[in-house]
């Protein structure tokens, strides 16, 4: 297997705050341009999305993969991102060979991390996220209902983050509700960045990102972006992801006589008595979780 992290990892931390550490894997052959040319055209068209790269930060995230440009095509993209304005995203590419070992070095790794910690024995939901963006593009505003590590392959950027569970950053409701994919265009304001840390990024370094949160990313001016992250959920955050949704639900009952649900991610056994509920509230109603 390919050794993935450095020693600077602080697996305690995990999803408590964002760390800033190193990786292992500059100059694997995967990441490279010509493979990257190679492979992306391969690969199912779902798993492929672009967009023109210079966004707001307070555009709205994951419409913004929805919406492909007219002008150009996926081909026409890779061979102008030095150039023009463009952001390529690719979920899964560990679909093609020659991201295979990367995955499964990176998934062992991340098991080991949380046994370590205590939030199970292998991540639930893994997959690999490819990032591809021109010089000053812009990932807006948004929370990610999984755990991230992300690392940097080529150029430079800043990421910008958040502390979990800050309401400041992310409102209550509007954190449940981007969970269950109700709201999915978060408030952004620059008084957001001031309690938050931006982390400057070039190659070889990675970047936690806990669960749910807050975080945008403005690319480096000086050369295109190769970034990758390896997504997953652990025991704990399946906890968390499955008490968001079931206080979305009570929150619209709740609020007819003028209370609301309590905070998650403050208390283990609540969290787990309203992933239960979450549970039984999708058995009665005949969805599989």
């Amino acid at each position: 297997m390919t050794p993935c992290f450095a020693d600077d990892l602080q697996s305690a931390l995990l999803d408590r705050q964002p760390f800033k550490f190193h990786h292992k894997l500059l100059g694997h052959p995967a990441l490279a341009l010509d493979n990257l040319s190679r492979v992306l055209p391969k690969l199912p068209p779902q798993q492929v999305m672009y967009s023109k790269g210079l966004l707001d930060v307070e555009a709205d995230f994951e419409s913004t993969f929805r919406k492909k440009p007219q002008d150009r095509s996926l081909e026409e993209t890779i061979e102008s991102i030095r150039t023009r304005d463009s952001y390529i995203m690719v979920r899964s590419p560990e679909a093609d060979p020659s991201f295979l070992d990367l995955y499964k070095s990176l998934c062992d790794e991340v098991s080991s991390l949380m046994k370590s910690r205590g939030v199970g024995d292998m991540p639930v939901g893994a997959q690999l996220y490819l990032f591809i963006a021109s010089p000053n593009s812009v990932t807006p505003f948004h929370i990610d209902r999984y755990s991230t590590f992300l690392m940097q392959f080529r150029g430079s950027k800043t990421v910008t983050v958040a502390q979990p569970w800050d309401d400041r950053v992310v409102s209550q409701p509007d954190r449940e509700a981007y969970v269950v994919r109700q709201n999915t265009k978060l408030p952004w304001s620059p008084q957001t960045d001031q309690i938050s840390t931006a982390f400057e990024f070039s190659p070889g370094e990675a970047l936690h990102i806990p669960f749910v949160a807050g975080h945008h990313v403005r690319n480096g001016p000086e050369d295109v972006s190769i970034s990758m992250s390896i997504i997953f959920n652990t025991r704990e955050s399946i906890r968390w992801r499955n008490a968001l949704s079931f206080n979305h639900v009570m929150r619209k009952q709740l609020q007819r006589v003028g209370m609301g649900p309590g905070k998650v991610g403050q208390s283990a056994w609540q969290d787990a008595l309203k992933s239960r509920m979450w549970h039984g509230y999708l058995k009665a109603r005949g969805f599989e979780d």
